[in-house]
């Protein structure tokens, strides 16, 4: 039968003590209720109806560029986790099974909901329980003498005897629509909340002689909702932790498992090294023997085999050749292109740059909108000054070309293959192959100088 999902995700979050609303803050570097309707789209439903309330249309906002197949339903007054599904009922088809999940529940399977949706499929209510050591203020899971679930008892509502109970209710269900829709029509409020408490349907399901099935989560964490900034750290080591676990099963090893931040979609090679305080963020590709120094800041980035990453180096948006040194305290920004080789070392900062194989930057540089070619070496305290106060332009510099120290390159500019430009030199016309450029002059004070204004293609 076909599947369709609702989140719930329309809570304040009042614990938070937050202006932002408790789904979207983040987890892993993504919002809380990205992780939910990520797990939710890999089982492939029919639809996916996300509740919003406090903060919806920012909610909403936040899913922009992810809004494919997601109906939103608004929940105007929070009465309840039964009231909330009641209205997302209204705006899904009567066949098929209903998945509810929570946007603040976010390390939730695949396999475990899926287990889930198997027994709503069999024409049973499936319900996600776990024991907790200490299940503080959770619904409790109350079963009769053969140990069938006959029902779930809030907190609030729980007696002493109840409360003792370690097995509690992760609040995820599945269920046949057509029954669900049933049971939703029954629900009253007439407990310690004053709210349609969803929990009552199970209640009512052993009552209409419908099987309930409880689905053991495979951890605490797994069902565990944030409703504290001590919870969200707590998860967030737990999800760090399996992030970091994952990759060195894949081949990467870890100076300190406990001191990495993995922000993104991370794949790596065989014997990549990556050392304490490292940042991973975005989609990141480290292939075969990268090795990364401790408190490097690696995002949106390829890595080639056998390069190194040296302490403190910041690469983002870059494309990295094999066999690379970058750093230590080096900044390769997006739109950098590394071929081979090439070196990039302290102090130096790359911004939509190609370099060829083997070029070498080692020091105190700044190489931006440049097109550098193979075996060129730059000089400390070059800059290509590709700014002129209004528009960038670009600076090339052919293969073998030598770059002296302190050199200044005001672009547009071309030094050609193997020129060859004297240190401490400014210069401002193209220099031909195998030319020796020397810029040097005493200072000129010039009169009348008119700042460049702005051209129509503007700043880019």
């Amino acid at each position: 039968m076909p599947t369709d999902i609702v989140v719930l995700a329309a809570g304040k979050g009042t614990r938070m003590n937050s202006n932002i609303a408790k789904v979207l803050h983040p987890l892993a570097g993504r919002p809380l209720i990205h992780h939910v309707i990520g797990t939710a789209k890999r089982l492939q439903p029919r639809h996916i109806a996300v509740v919003i309330g406090h903060q919806g249309s920012e909610v909403r906002a936040s899913l922009a560029d992810d809004d494919s197949g997601l109906l939103w339903v608004e929940q105007r007054e929070q009465l309840g986790t039964g009231h909330a599904v009641k209205l997302a009922k209204e705006q899904l088809p009567n066949d098929g099974v209903m998945l509810v999940l929570y946007g603040d529940v976010p390390l939730i399977s695949q396999q475990t909901i899926a287990q889930c949706e198997h027994a709503a499929n069999n024409g049973s209510l499936g319900v996600i329980v776990a024991e907790f050591s200490n299940p503080a203020e959770l619904g409790r899971i109350v079963r009769d003498d053969t140990g069938a679930v006959r029902e779930i008892v809030e907190f609030k509502d729980a007696t002493p005897e109840q409360r003792q109970i370690r097995e509690i209710n992760s609040g995820i269900v599945a269920a046949p629509t057509q029954y669900l829709a049933q049971w939703l029509s029954r629900l009253q409020s007439n407990n310690a909340q004053q709210e349609y408490y969803l929990t009552d349907i199970i209640a009512m399901a052993v009552q209409d002689g419908i099987d309930v099935v409880p689905i053991n989560a495979v951890s605490e964490a797994e069902v565990t909702g944030v409703n504290d900034r001590i919870q969200l750290a707590q998860l967030e080591r737990y999800a760090q932790t399996q992030r970091v676990e994952e990759l060195m099963l894949a081949g990467a090893s870890f100076a300190d498992p406990t001191r990495v931040d993995i922000r993104g979609e991370i794949r790596v090679g065989r014997d990549c090294f990556i050392d304490a305080n490292v940042l991973l963020s975005g989609a990141v590709e480290l292939e075969d023997g990268v090795s990364i120094g401790p408190g490097c800041v690696i995002s949106d980035s390829r890595i080639g085999a056998g390069t190194t990453v040296l302490p403190n180096t910041i690469v983002d948006g870059a494309d990295v050749g094999p066999s690379c040194s970058l750093g230590p305290f080096a900044r390769v920004r997006p739109g950098s292109v590394l071929g081979t080789g090439v070196k990039i070392g302290n102090f130096v900062e790359t911004k939509k740059t190609r370099l060829g194989d083997n070029a070498k930057a080692s020091h105190l540089a700044y190489l931006g909108d440049a097109e550098i070619g193979r075996d060129v070496n730059v000089g400390a305290g070059t800059v290509t000054c590709n700014y002129d106060g209004v528009n960038k332009h670009r600076t090339h510099i052919g293969d073998g070309a030598f770059i002296g120290t302190n050199s200044t390159l005001v672009a547009p500019i071309n030094i050609a293959a193997k020129a060859f430009v004297a240190a401490g030199s400014a210069l401002t016309k193209d220099v031909e192959q195998e030319q020796l450029a020397v810029g040097r002059s005493r200072q000129r004070n010039i009169d009348g100088w008119s700042a460049p204004s702005a051209s129509p293609e503007g700043n880019t």
